[in-house]
């Protein structure tokens, strides 16, 4: 068995299934931006798309979102740090910086669902127009994948508490700190693409 571990990689590289495991994801990943690009395209198309209702300037908080935009950057900070501490085999600093980036990630998702009842209370629902329609399934579809990411992350923090640094549990880290990282990518072209280009035009 150990003559199948390559200890001159970092941990999460040391096995063949581990780094065919992390191909594989960086694969998904791919898959995951081809449905992210055909949001923002059919948003692209139908953002002008009022219907007489609300558009971007009545509903729009960018105060909020501003503050949505620091916490899902800064937890992409902490989860670079805790890929750090486990580089370190730090199992106690990396699970603390797991657990501050899942805190940061309940925060933006707490914005987010106030975000949507104000939508909501103004009159911005997804029947009332196309714009807000493909808005309402571009924004739901980020926040469910960032729950999911809190829940695959708490699963992981399990594991590591359960069975330490491992090849194993190092990669099963190391992926859903990519995952995390993508998401937080899809969210800066969400805030220029959606809010900034929605409050100047």
């Amino acid at each position: 068995m150990s003559a199948n571990v390559n200890t001159s990689l970092p941990l999460e590289y040391q096995t063949e299934q581990s780094r065919m495991n992390i191909l594989g994801f960086w694969i998904f990943l791919g898959a995951e931006i081809v449905l992210f690009a055909t949001l923002f395209s059919v948003y692209g198309v139908l953002y002008k798309n009022y219907a007489g209702g609300p558009t971007h300037q009545d509903i729009f908080m960018i105060k909020e979102v501003m503050i949505q935009t620091v916490l899902l950057l800064t937890s992409s900070f902490t989860m670079g740090v805790a890929i750090w501490e486990m580089r370190r085999n730090n199992k106690k600093g990396l699970i603390g910086w797991l657990i501050l980036t899942l805190l940061l990630g309940a925060g933006f998702l707490f914005m987010e669902i106030n975000e949507f009842i104000h939508y909501v209370h103004e009159g911005a629902t997804m029947q009332t127009s196309a714009f807000l329609s493909s808005l309402f399934v571009l924004l739901g579809t980020h926040g469910a994948h960032v729950t999911f990411g809190i829940f695959w992350a708490t699963m992981v923090i399990i594991q590591i508490a359960k069975r330490g640094l491992t090849p194993v549990t190092a990669r099963k880290t190391f992926i859903i700190g990519l995952y995390w990282h993508f998401l937080d990518v899809v969210w800066i072209f969400i805030f220029t693409f959606v809010y900034l280009k929605g409050m100047v035009l």
